[in-house]
């Protein structure tokens, strides 16, 4: 077994010109694992696409991937919420003080909602997260949030995903949540659109366009708005 990573590793793709907002993407995980994360894992994979079509769309933004020093989020996510807070001071040091998004898969979506309390966060987009019934929301205050689920996904739920937006939106300067039709949680069915759709809610929040434009190209793509009253 690799010996566990005494700091978590990002990657960080700058903008030709001027860097003017941050996106930093988390990757899934296990429910419980000390295993450390490698680069070969399906679950750092898996966020190439997303971290790539962002770079290409957003120009302006610094796309920077993070690697967790260990798979699970073990209890309480300790390991995992310290290592988004460390990238986000490595973000910070190497690029300076600009708004940032948060993009996570699974686990990562659960990070992503975690840690949008910091005072440079401006929003998240959160795919195929993990949220159990009981998830803070009050860490949005002021924060845009975009949720996207498979309607076939069989590991997190789309009906909790519902709900805890339902519960975020009267906190959230803007709350959107779709399903994405015929798809699981490995977003592989349909990559195509996750990526699309992913990268449009990224830019809208980044340029501060709201997200009812992105919202309608999801519906325009076959999605579904999540129902309100989820449960």
């Amino acid at each position: 077994m690799n010996a566990r990573p005494t700091t978590p590793e990002l990657d960080v793709d700058l903008p030709a010109g001027s860097t003017e907002a941050a996106v930093l993407v988390l990757h899934g995980g296990r429910e419980r694992s000390h295993d450390p994360v490698e680069s070969r894992h399906l679950a750092v994979r898996r966020m190439l696409p997303f971290a790539g079509q962002i770079a290409k769309e957003v120009p302006t933004a610094a796309v920077a991937r993070l690697r967790y020093r260990v798979r699970g989020w073990n209890g309480d996510g300790a390991d995992v919420l310290a290592d988004v807070a460390h990238g986000l001071d490595e973000l910070r040091d190497r690029i300076g003080p600009v708004p940032v998004v948060l993009v996570g898969h699974s686990l990562g979506g659960r990070a992503a909602v975690r840690s949008a309390g910091a005072d440079d966060v401006s929003g998240v987009v959160a795919l195929a997260p993990w949220l159990p019934d009981g998830e803070p929301v009050e860490q949005l205050a002021g924060r845009a949030l975009a949720i996207l689920h498979g309607t076939r996904d069989m590991t997190t739920s789309g009906t909790l995903s519902a709900r805890f937006g339902a519960r975020a939106a009267g906190i959230t300067t803007e709350t959107a949540c779709v399903r994405v039709p015929r798809s699981g949680h490995g977003m592989v069915f349909r990559a195509g659109l996750w990526h699309r759709l992913t990268t449009a809610f990224v830019a809208a929040i980044v340029h501060g366009d709201g997200l009812t434009q992105p919202t309608a190209l999801a519906v325009d793509a076959g999605c579904t708005v999540c129902p309100r009253g989820a449960s």
